[in-house]
């Protein structure tokens, strides 16, 4: 039988940077709720570790979640064989009964847990950089803890249960989001011309369809390839006349950006000093900070329906989510100007600026902290990218993130588990039109990234896609114990293979 922990019976240690030893942490358990505090005046704490007793049966399996986007890694493992870190929350099940233990979305420090035969813990990292935080006397709620026991129940169903107990105020698309993206035929060579190419297929691929899809155009509009300033080059021109002209067609406009990117000549105390380097916006810097909402509105005031913002966990942190352990950032000894904030708040910080600065447009978050990017996108990239070259990693990208974070979707936020890429015959379309036809049935965001000129079968196939999301199905893996990407699915009832 499962045995589940005690929420309340943990015990508890902090580290700090420097031994002024005032330190504090102070917990709650009411209401189903495990609250952990921490203040400090002079110390500066770097982390803290949560350890709970628990009998432990080797068999139990396990699964986690992931830093930002997954990279393929996403799986259910033996509690004997599970080495490794697993941010923000787990699902343990013996294939009858099972429970989540996790955090609250939004909370003041990153968590990640151990679960194995050694050990139960939960790591909370609340540095600021690469440095211990200065809290400056003041007590911060670091994190909300949840802890369900299921019993007799599919630990699919239990997951999906589970995220929206831990994320209670998700915003979501009004309509169904689907289109076309032009990174992954055009991977940044593109121009204004065959965006509207490409959007007059999208517009009659979708035609008489209940909502609107979206047209949107990926990196490569801009003056500098992945960066700033955020002005058209000459291949795109006016970028409100592009933008009206894909409404024209009746369709949405998107675009992209990296936000804390850009090759203007700024002043050096606008920049984060990480590694020796000055190179990305600090958002804790005012004069950053508005130059960051000066784009959005000028992006904005073009009339773009979606802003798909991407890059930031990296450009903050200086890593990628699979190269990270137990904390955010692997880089030693650097702070951001503003050292009061842990890193998790500088981050939701940042997401809110972009939530008031894009209004009504819908944002997708790429590269966004999943579990602080909930409530604050209708729609996260989940997982690292497909191509439209490899059909091996579109598999190991796409069809891991949807499976294993799918029960984050409507929960949290839309998912977007990225594209189709259509790019001449580098996938053959009898396996592409599998990821396709498994995309239109998950009831999330369905992105195809194709040129205008594709022939007539992809057209009738991406067609028939596109009316396809307009109709809930209630897609589930069915081979998840035994692969990390899973052939077997469930929708409507049936059973079907990609």
């Amino acid at each position: 039988m499962l045995t589940v922990p005690t929420l309340s019976a943990c015990r508890a240690e902090i580290i700090c940077e420097n031994a002024a030893g005032d330190a504090r942490l102070r917990t709650e358990c009411e209401d189903g709720a495990l609250r952990v505090y921490l203040s400090a005046r002079r110390s500066r704490p770097t982390f803290v570790r949560l350890f709970w007793d628990v009998e432990k049966e080797e068999n139990t399996l396990v699964l986690g979640d992931a830093w930002e986007r997954s990279y393929g890694e996403l799986e259910y493992k033996k509690l004997k064989d599970n080495d490794r870190p697993m941010p923000w929350y787990f699902i343990a099940t013996d294939r009858t009964d099972c429970f989540c233990f996790g955090v609250k979305t939004r909370p003041r420090a990153f968590v990640s847990f151990h679960y194995n035969t050694k050990e139960l813990c939960a790591v909370l990292d609340c540095r600021n950089g690469g440095c211990g935080v200065s809290l400056g006397g003041r007590e911060l709620l670091l994190a909300e803890f949840l802890l369900k026991e299921y019993r007799n129940t599919d630990d699919f169903d239990a997951l999906c249960d589970f995220c929206g107990r831990m994320c209670p105020g998700p915003i979501l698309p009004d309509a169904p989001v689907f289109g076309n993206n032009n990174w992954y035929y055009a991977y940044g060579v593109s121009s204004r011309a065959e965006i509207l190419a490409d959007a007059r297929m999208t517009a009659e691929l979708a035609q008489g369809l209940s909502s609107p899809a979206y047209e949107v155009v990926d990196d490569g509009w801009q003056i500098h390839s992945c960066a700033g300033p955020w002005l058209p080059n000459e291949k795109f021109g006016d970028m409100k006349t592009l933008a009206d002209e894909i409404h024209a067609l009746g369709l949405r406009a998107g675009i992209w950006l990296r936000p804390l990117c850009t090759k203007e000549a700024l002043p050096d105390g606008m920049l984060i000093l990480r590694g020796g380097a000055r190179s990305y916006l600090d958002p804790t810097v005012p004069a950053s900070r508005e130059l960051i909402r000066a784009d959005l509105r000028r992006i904005r005031s073009w009339g773009y329906d979606l802003v798909k913002h991407d890059f930031t966990t990296f450009d903050l942190f200086g890593d990628w989510g699979k190269e990270l352990g137990d904390g955010i950032t692997n880089v030693p000894l650097w702070h951001f100007a503003d050292r009061s904030k842990t890193n998790a708040e500088i981050v939701l910080d940042l997401y809110e600026l972009f939530r008031e600065e894009c209004g009504d447009m819908l944002i997708i978050g790429c590269n966004t902290v999943s579990h602080l990017a909930a409530g604050l996108v209708q729609i996260a990239r989940t997982g690292d990218d497909t191509s439209g070259k490899d059909w091996a990693r579109t598999v190991k990208m796409g069809v891991n993130t949807l499976a294993f974070r799918f029960a984050q979707n409507k929960k949290f936020y839309l998912v977007d588990a990225d594209c189709v890429g259509i790019l001449g015959d580098y996938i053959p379309w009898e396996k592409n039109k599998k990821w396709l036809g498994l995309l239109a049935k998950s009831d999330s965001a369905l992105f195809v990234s194709a040129p205008g000129d594709i022939d007539e079968e992809k057209r009738r196939d991406i067609a028939a896609a596109f009316a396809d999301v307009q109709t809930p199905h209630g897609l589930r893996p069915l081979d998840r114990y035994e692969t990390k990407t899973p052939a077997v699915w469930e929708a409507d009832g049936e059973n079907f293979h990609i």
